[in-house]
């Protein structure tokens, strides 16, 4: 997750995002990372972080899947990136319905982590996605429609999720 949102104050938005995208991080087998999130200074481990989005939502059974995320190491967080993304999360992309880099597919995706590849796949959360600029730090980008049809934030997540997951599961 990539904050394109309120980068100086921890919104609701920040906090639903996480307990909507954790769920599917568990169910999908993937990890969350978050970049550019303005957490609260006190929060310094994933527990803590978890803990704090988790007390105050409903959502995921009311946090729990956001706090196995971090329990088994599966959840990260980073300041925004300077100079592009932390190499050991593999190869970015950037999902958006406005593409304007070289594209790929889900399958291809798919197909390539069967293969032992690794990819980051960058969502941008905030009322336009990601900027031009944010979006030149995916080497590739994925239009899941291939129709440049905007979805929300979280449809997006868990429409790529489970659709890029369907594709590593192919034999």
């Amino acid at each position: 997750m990539y904050n394109t949102y309120d980068r100086q104050r921890f919104r609701e938005a920040h906090r639903r995002v996480l307990a909507r995208a954790a769920p599917l991080a568990m169910a999908f087998d993937f990890n969350l990372v978050t970049f550019g999130f303005p957490f609260p200074e006190d929060k310094k481990t994933p527990a803590e972080i978890a803990d704090f989005v988790a007390d105050s939502t409903t959502i995921g059974e009311g946090g729990k899947y956001f706090r196995e995320l971090a329990e088994t190491g599966r959840f990260q967080w980073f300041d925004l990136p300077k100079k592009g993304l932390p190499p050991q999360f593999g190869t970015p992309v950037a999902t958006t319905s406005r593409p304007l880099k070289e594209e790929i597919t889900p399958a291809e995706v798919g197909k390539r982590v069967r293969s032992g590849e690794s990819f980051i796949l960058l969502f941008g959360l905030g009322p336009h996605g990601m900027s031009k600029k944010e979006k030149g730090l995916g080497k590739y980008h994925l239009d899941l429609t291939g129709k440049e049809i905007s979805m929300e934030t979280c449809t997006a997540i868990g429409s790529v999720c489970g659709v890029v997951w369907n594709e590593i599961e192919r034999n």
